[in-house]
């Protein structure tokens, strides 16, 4: 009986630590910071947004450690943004969602990020005040949640963010990040 216990223990903590980490739309926290002008067109970025570089190079550093993804200069975006590939060994649930290649998100200088989000995901970020939709997602099929994420500004805001990457890495390749 005791191990029983034990195991039921062991599942439920298991699944409240996964629930806790994974973003969804219900339980994205507002952010707090205020929410960044954007540009309506391309190339869609932030206005009067700097980047904190010790977040960011945090956020690069986690990114890095997903299964199957290498940085690299993006193949999508403005000169001297980080793409985020997944490697070519990989197969990708969702090809209809990437915007080029295989990168599902790049990092801007500024901090912001584009990415490909699960369109339910997608519209509870924006509602939460993390993203704004891409001028391009409503122009292809599977596009709908491809989005801007906000530039973190707190490591707080980051850990979100990262929620986010992370969400947008196992909506396009059906593999989810264990921790």
């Amino acid at each position: 009986m005791r191990r029983l216990a034990m195991c039921i223990f062991a599942v439920t903590a298991a699944l409240v630590a996964t629930t806790a980490h994974a973003a969804n739309a219900d339980s994205l926290p507002k952010r707090e910071t205020p929410i960044p002008a954007t540009t309506n067109g391309v190339p869609h970025i932030q206005i009067g947004v700097e980047a904190v570089p010790e977040l960011s190079a945090e956020m690069l550093r986690r990114v890095a450690q997903l299964p199957g993804v290498n940085l690299g200069a993006t193949r999508i975006s403005l000169p001297g943004a980080t793409g985020f590939q997944i490697e070519d060994e990989m197969t990708l649930a969702r090809p209809d969602v990437i915007v080029g290649g295989r990168e599902f998100a790049h990092l801007h200088p500024d901090g912001s990020l584009h990415a490909s989000l699960e369109p339910e995901l997608a519209r509870g970020a924006i509602a939460a005040g993390w993203a704004v939709a891409h001028p391009w997602a409503d122009q292809r099929s599977g596009w709908e949640g491809f989005v801007m994420i906000y530039t973190p500004t707190t490591q707080k805001e980051l850990e979100i963010v990262i929620q986010l990457v992370e969400q947008s890495y196992s909506f396009v390749t059906g593999q989810e990040i264990d921790d």
